[in-house]
């Protein structure tokens, strides 16, 4: 079968009343995040499942494995920056989605393979791949409706629920794999490196189906740019030279460390990616406060942004311990039979998505309903609000693990409940940064703005990695309640902050 072309595609098929690429870039984003939350419901537990077991992991400790779970999903994050740069530049966005995609599936095979050289390699690729893919796929949406308006923002809920789709299959199918289960007498031991290569075989199957696609859609994501192709071969050598010695030097001193030449442990390097991350942060909204040549009325909307930036960081802190701590409470501390079935850790990384479907249009009407009755938090309010429910759900996880252990088991309830609470706080406060980001950046500023946002949650998740690492030191009760008397604390500080906050937004609503 060939592949269309935007001159023979049927121009009256749609995709659900949408132009008909949506549908390739729904389907692409769908088995992007079933590979990607796949792989993440296995990865702490590989990395500290015991060498002895049926089953075998890499037997690490969980402040080890704390930190490379935090260093993998902090750099994800952060290398959207390059991944925009290049497709901006280099490669336009319809390939650098392509390739990306590539990448993420040669690191799930090479996951995939039981060596642990081959492993680390395997995640380092992933971070480059979804680096390219993750940013960029979205802005492609995005050109679909050149018009904008109300129409785009509705194609990409349409977007977003592929998202939460593949968020929600991924889990499922490679922890059922990758753990195993047991289910009415049938007993499957699992394989984690046969849940590996499920999520590269969802990832290749998004890379057909994108390829069959891409007439779909026209000239949505193509490279646009005044260089002669000379001047591009000439970036593109500069850059990838800069890349290619950066990335030697990487994987030259992961291996340096595991031979033991440098005696430096990996939750130090994941302390130093993070205090990196923060310092480069503050020099560039410093360099951007007192030396961007910005109104005074554009410094203090920055100087919002970095409030939001602040609480942000804070909040995926504790949002993405869910496939942290919250992941090893599951396992080790959480009763998971269900009828005759004993469920894998993993099934429950799903429940956040599943919330997300069922509550996200609820929450678009709650703020309209509260609009017309000029009742709307104010967003740094809504931050606060967030913040808050967060902490309600580390509270009531502490509660729940009270009196939890290895051999009793807490009920599952106590976990779906938690991840409610994290859902509701989500929902006050991603989606509100992401759209904060663009009405209140300088519009000079607009697209390095929305890369800080990804920065923030880069650090949050660098941050939450470290944070699972208590659960070696500590009960899971303690560890807990501390985390929620932090994020709900900050929750609180923020609501009272709100009205001096929201006078420095200067009008924007």
């Amino acid at each position: 079968m060939s592949t269309p072309t935007a001159s023979t595609a049927s121009p009256g098929k749609t995709f659900f009343g949408h132009p008909r690429g949506l549908s390739t870039l729904f389907f692409t984003e769908m088995w992007e995040r079933f590979s990607y939350y796949g792989m993440r419901a296995l990865l702490i537990l590989y990395l500290t499942q015991e060498t002895v077991a049926s089953n075998p992991g890499l037997g690490m400790d969980a402040v080890t494995a704390g930190a490379i779970y935090g260093l993998y999903t902090g750099l994800v994050y952060l290398l959207a920056l390059p991944g925009g740069w290049v497709a901006d530049n280099i490669w336009g966005k319809r390939k650098s989605v392509y390739v990306g995609g590539w990448i993420i599936a040669a690191g799930h095979f090479s996951m995939a393979v039981p060596t642990e050289p081959l492993f680390f390699i395997g995640l380092f690729l992933i971070t480059i791949g979804t680096g390219l893919l993750k940013p960029n796929v979205s802005t492609v949406v995005g050109d679909l409706y050149p018009e904008g308006g109300a129409r785009r923002d509705a194609g990409f809920s349409v977007f977003y629920m592929g998202i939460n789709l593949g968020a929600i299959l991924g889990p499922l199918a490679c922890s059922s794999i990758g753990e195993g289960f047991t289910l009415f007498g049938l007993e499957w031991s699992g394989n984690f490196h046969l849940g590996f290569s499920l999520a590269g075989i969802g990832m290749v199957l998004g890379l057909i189906q994108y390829r069959r696609g891409l007439g779909y859609l026209g000239d949505a994501g193509k490279l646009e740019t005044d260089r002669t192709p000379e001047e591009l071969r000439a970036l593109s050598n500069r850059f990838f030279t800069i890349a290619g010695a950066i990335i030697l030097a990487v994987v030259a001193f992961g291996f340096a460390i595991s031979a033991g030449v440098l005696s430096i442990e990996l939750p130090t390097v994941a302390d130093a990616l993070g205090a990196g991350v923060l310092i480069l942060a503050a020099l560039y909204f410093g360099a951007v406060i007192f030396f961007g040549g910005h109104s005074k009325e554009e410094v203090k909307r920055v100087w919002v942004i970095v409030w939001l930036f602040l609480l942000s960081a804070i909040f995926w802190s504790g949002f993405e311990q869910a496939g942290s701590s919250l992941n090893l409470f599951a396992r080790d501390y959480t009763d998971r039979t269900l009828g005759g079935a004993e469920i894998p850790a993993g099934f429950l990384q799903s429940i956040n998505s599943i919330f997300i479907v069922i509550m996200a249009p609820l929450f678009g009407v709650f703020w309209v309903w509260l609009g017309k009755r000029n009742a709307n938090p104010s967003i740094p309010a809504k931050f606060g609000w967030g913040l808050l429910g967060l902490g309600m759900g580390f509270f009531v996880l502490s509660w729940g693990a009270a009196n939890a252990s290895t051999e009793n088991g807490a009920a599952m309830t106590w976990l779906v409940v938690t991840y409610f609470f994290h859902t509701v706080g989500e929902l006050a406060l991603s989606p509100v940064g992401l759209s904060a980001m663009t009405k209140l950046a300088p519009a000079k500023r607009v697209g390095q703005m929305m890369g800080l946002w990804f920065v923030s949650v880069s650090l949050g998740n660098i941050i939450a990695g470290r944070i699972a690492g208590g659960l070696e030191g500590m009960q899971p009760s303690p560890l807990f309640r501390t985390v929620a008397m932090i994020v709900g604390g900050v929750g609180i500080v923020a609501l009272i902050a709100s009205p001096l906050v929201k006078r420095l937004q200067g009008g924007v609503e």
